[in-house]
């Protein structure tokens, strides 16, 4: 049986991958890698995610603002988000939340761009796409007085414990997890990796950052993905080809992708 993977959480558009990005897709194709979603932070990354989702195959987009750019929005920028979540290929909005590791813009302002863009998942009925550092506190506080559609959502890059994802899954979210898992000391992640419900699993890269082992410190890509599939798979004692098709099958499904 052929792997058919999905990559659920790529930066595809940044500038590191401005010099081979079709050598990119080239090997991402021979490591069985056949979807990749593209996230975006701000709303020039979302205009560029969507462009990609238009003249990509297998490529779709999320489009929305990071909290570290929460302090940079214009006032339109909810009418320009809503007007490019109508683009073909824009499956999701996000990646949205708080970060409070790095506090690159003020956590009121956060939580405000947080909300605000909650509302327009609400009014849209789509997925969202969950960033969260440090701040899961607030940010299930939020979730529990704002809710999200009933498109439901999914925890990015998931770094949190088994009873917070826990909490989590109660509220209709996915979790994905990326390249850490694979880290020798990742201790948590290797749990939530087993604990999982197969259902509501998702694997990302994340790219260009958290390479999985064996490429750790080097610049991630979506072909990279098959090493943390692996690794799951592995924990999981199941084979790589049922993980695939569980976790790109879950992708498909919260994305609505047909």
């Amino acid at each position: 049986m052929a792997v058919e993977l999905f990559d659920t959480h790529a930066h595809l558009n940044m500038e590191q991958f401005a010099g081979d990005l079709d050598e990119v897709f080239q090997r991402m194709a021979a490591a069985g890698v056949t979807r990749v979603l593209c996230a975006s932070f701000d709303l020039n990354s979302s205009a560029e995610t969507a462009a990609l989702a238009a003249n990509r195959p297998g490529v779709t987009a999320s489009v929305g603002v990071h909290p570290h750019d929460a302090e940079d929005v214009p006032q339109d920028y909810l009418a320009r988000l809503k007007e490019l979540a109508r683009q073909p290929g824009v499956v999701a909005l996000g990646e949205m939340g708080l970060d409070y590791y790095r506090d690159l813009s003020p956590r009121p302002v956060q939580q405000r761009v947080f909300r605000e863009q909650l509302a327009l998942v609400r009014e849209l009925n789509m997925p969202v796409m969950i960033h969260v550092r440090d701040a899961f506190a607030d940010l299930l506080d939020i979730l529990r007085r704002d809710g999200i559609s009933q498109a439901g959502g999914v925890m990015h890059c998931y770094s949190g414990s088994w009873e917070v994802a826990k909490l989590c899954l109660a509220m209709g979210f996915y979790i994905s997890l990326a390249g850490p898992v694979t880290f020798k000391n990742a201790v948590k992640l290797k749990e939530i990796a087993v604990k999982m419900p197969l259902d509501r699993l998702l694997v990302e890269t994340d790219c260009p950052y958290l390479a999985p082992e064996p490429y750790r410190g080097k610049r991630n890509e979506p072909a990279y993905v098959r090493y943390t599939a692996e690794h799951i798979a592995t924990l999981r004692g199941i084979s790589l080809e049922e993980l695939a098709a569980a976790t790109t099958a879950n992708g498909l499904k919260v994305f609505n992708i047909r």
